[in-house]
């Protein structure tokens, strides 16, 4: 029951958190360039745009069995939509099912909106977690010596990225990373869900992130940001799983 309960305090403060770095965040733009209206401390939060052009993750091969492999799925389709960048955008739309994937890199001009009744599942193929060179203000990986595994959802040097939908769930499955953590037998640091590095104008809302390997959201280096809307869970002793 105690457990029981610190989880439940621990997914309340969680949200409190998420809600402090949305004020602190925001500048006056937000991810689809448009201004921000405050009264007090409170948001007057304007629809997501809609892109230009859209297309369904099935469109491209995917399979939401939770078995089926989507990583090359979701890797064709975003390299067919980056076609659309100076067009207006484009939104790869993720329907219902469960939807097994390594890491994917995002572009910019796009958005990636999961159904409410979608889940994105980790991957627990470490040959679908190419590895990276570690935080240029690190200098080395936080697990390891070496690099780090990409995180779920990657991207680098973009402009306009929103990653939302209707509460559809992140899921990465972590356990698999916490036992190689606790047994010291990491080759590099492990990934997180959710990561924009070097980016502009990005917003990440309305969305159930479920038992990251580690960080769950990292958006660094980057500016005009909005955080909105999310649910962050994992247990209370998984390492390094609190934001």
């Amino acid at each position: 029951m105690e457990l029981l309960w610190k989880d439940h305090m621990r997914v309340q403060v969680i949200r409190l958190v998420c809600a402090v770095l949305l004020v602190t965040l925001l500048s006056s733009e937000v991810a689809e360039s448009r201004k921000v209206k405050t009264v007090g401390t409170s948001f007057k939060y304007e629809a997501i745009n809609c892109r230009t052009h859209s297309a369904s993750l099935t469109d491209f091969g995917g399979v939401g069995d939770g078995k089926t492999s989507n990583t090359k799925a979701f890797q064709s389709a975003i390299s067919h939509l980056s076609q659309y960048a100076s067009k207006g955008g484009a939104q790869l739309y993720v329907p219902a099912g469960k939807w097994l994937t390594g890491s994917f890199s995002l572009i910019s001009h796009f958005t990636l909106y999961l159904n409410k009744d979608a889940v994105l599942l980790a991957s627990q193929d470490i040959s679908e977690w190419p590895a990276i060179e570690p935080l240029p203000s690190y200098g080395r990986g936080r697990d390891a010596p070496a690099g780090r595994y990409t995180s779920l959802i990657f991207g680098t040097n973009l402009t306009d990225v929103i990653v939302t939908g209707g509460n559809g769930t992140i899921d990465g499955q972590g356990a698999f990373w916490w036992q190689k953590f606790h047994k010291k037998k990491l080759k590099y640091t492990r990934p997180y869900l959710i990561e924009l590095m070097f980016s502009d104008q990005i917003q990440i809302s309305n969305l159930t992130l479920l038992n990251s390997p580690s960080w769950n959201l990292h958006p660094v280096y980057s500016s005009n940001i909005i955080i909105k809307g999310l649910t962050i869970i994992a247990p209370v002793p998984s390492p390094n799983t609190d934001g």
